[in-house]
């Protein structure tokens, strides 16, 4: 390709609090339209917004996760536009002093695609916080707003425009979602519009330091389309590139069903939005020891846990990979593993047998009556050959299902695995006799028959004799 692409993403994640930004109506999804609304967030005359203290603390939060500066004196600006989403006609955001600047995120592994892309440092440029707007519904004739989300405290990112590629950029939306979700900033549930991207891109001539004109794509309802807008756009701007023409800024929109960019209007300077500062809100001052206090208490992040996990538990990387993938899910192991001696053999249990019950239930991690420490218990009374494997799923099952300890559900079904010597030398006795052509055929050179052999043991045993005993007393027999 003879162009180099050039893309930063901007990026609205809404804060989870339980009231708005500026008034005391709840922020919640779902409600009945304009049911969640108040003077405030609807714009009336002669009101005055009041800052919510958890929202601050949780943008100074995010931008110390991702390695920002935090401002020790910040502010809220206003941003006029006229627009029926935003009842004020103007919005409540952050300008020239955001709340953090200059900060980084790590991004490497694989990309989209699964090509592996090399570790890389994406800048973030700034993170500020301002007030979300309506939702506008769209019918046949009309449309409907819906102030519920107005007032819902918003944050973005700002990043660098250090992506090269659309790998790149969807790996930076995937760390940067897990950064929120383990630091306990947002939920970003994409479907809920609580993570919300627009991307920046232009391409230019190899070897040219100037950047080429920004196109902003907007409508990006899931990292798949970002990744899908993004190679759409980049053939689209080189092929108009190559035949002369000279692009212009503007927003564009992404139709998914399509494929396709369309051009939606020019795009605003920041002099359009005539920002200035919010006569009704003061000044937010923060001093080193209360940023340093919000630092003490930052959480462990993916990557680090990941590295963690491998290092001390010995799992793959897959296994860290999987466990981290959702921070309850993470905790939930986290937990057991700190319980356990067995940390490898848990992991196992935890992406096999906890994540299928869960799958087929339909149930989020927290829902799960198995407790950590239970969980910990069935594994080292397998780990111990108190039971085995096979026992095991079947206990499991049941403390899926009624939340009992493993030891109480085998002791009430005598489940104990028989590991006698002479009890199992008796039930081998008995399966070689019943089953006398296999027999043959293994003492004719088919070894493999002895797996068929194994199975009835285990058969008249009811699944309780120690498979790894069984064997032995076969070879010895037979």
């Amino acid at each position: 390709m003879k162009y180099e692409v050039v893309i930063g993403l901007e990026v609205h994640v809404q804060v989870r609090t339980n009231s708005k930004m500026f008034c005391s109506c709840p922020n919640r999804y779902g409600a009945e339209p304009n049911t969640l609304v108040c003077p405030v967030c609807m714009g009336y005359p002669g009101v005055l917004p009041v800052p919510n203290q958890e929202a601050i603390a949780k943008t100074v939060k995010a931008g110390l996760l991702t390695g920002c500066a935090i401002a020790e004196f910040s502010k809220f600006d206003r941003k006029s536009y006229f627009y029926p989403d935003m009842p004020k006609n103007y919005q409540i955001s952050q300008y020239d002093l955001p709340f953090c600047s200059s900060g980084k995120i790590i991004v490497g592994g694989k990309g989209f695609s699964g090509n592996p892309l090399p570790a890389k440092e994406i800048g973030i440029t700034r993170i500020h916080l301002e007030e979300d707007v309506a939702k506008l519904n769209h019918y046949a004739n009309y449309s409907g707003v819906d102030y519920n989300r107005a007032g819902v405290p918003l944050m973005e990112t700002v990043s660098e425009p250090d992506m090269r590629s659309a790998d790149e950029a969807y790996a930076y939306l995937t760390n940067l979602k897990e950064i929120m979700q383990f630091g306990d900033i947002s939920d970003c549930d994409m479907e809920k519009g609580q993570m919300r991207c627009d991307v920046n891109i232009s391409l230019r001539p190899w070897g040219q330091a100037e950047f080429g004109t920004k196109i902003e794509l907007k409508n990006l309802n899931s990292f798949r389309a970002v990744h899908r807008a993004i190679e759409f756009e980049i053939v689209r701007q080189g092929e108009l590139l190559d035949d002369g023409v000279k692009l212009r800024q503007e927003t564009r929109g992404w139709n998914d069903d399509r494929g396709e960019s369309y051009l939606m209007r020019t795009k605003e300077e920041a002099h359009d939005y005539r920002y200035f500062p919010d006569p009704d809100l003061m000044p937010v001052r923060f001093t080193p020891s209360e940023i340093a206090a919000v630092k003490a208490e930052l959480p462990e992040l993916p990557a680090a846990m990941r590295e963690r996990f491998v290092r001390d538990y010995s799992l793959t990387a897959y296994d860290a990979e999987v466990l981290t993938l959702d921070r309850a899910l993470a905790g939930y192991f986290n937990t057991a593993a700190q319980l356990s001696k067995n940390q490898k053999l848990l992991a196992n249990w935890v992406t096999g047998e906890l994540l299928r019950e869960l799958g087929d239930a339909k149930l989020a991690i927290s829902e799960c009556k198995v407790a950590p420490a239970q969980l910990v218990k069935l594994v080292d009374l397998i780990a111990d050959g108190t039971i085995n494997g096979k026992i095991g799923k079947e206990v499991f099952a049941e403390m899926f299902e009624t939340g009992k300890d493993p030891q109480t559900i085998i002791t009430e079904k005598g489940l104990v695995q028989v590991s006698d010597s002479g009890a199992i030398a008796a039930i081998v006795a008995e399966a070689i006799k019943a089953n006398p052509k296999q027999v043959e055929d293994y003492k004719n050179g088919n070894e493999k028959i002895i797996q068929y052999l194994v199975g009835q043991v285990m058969k008249l045993s009811k699944g309780k004799a120690n498979p790894a005993m069984v064997q032995s007393e076969l070879k010895k027999q037979l």
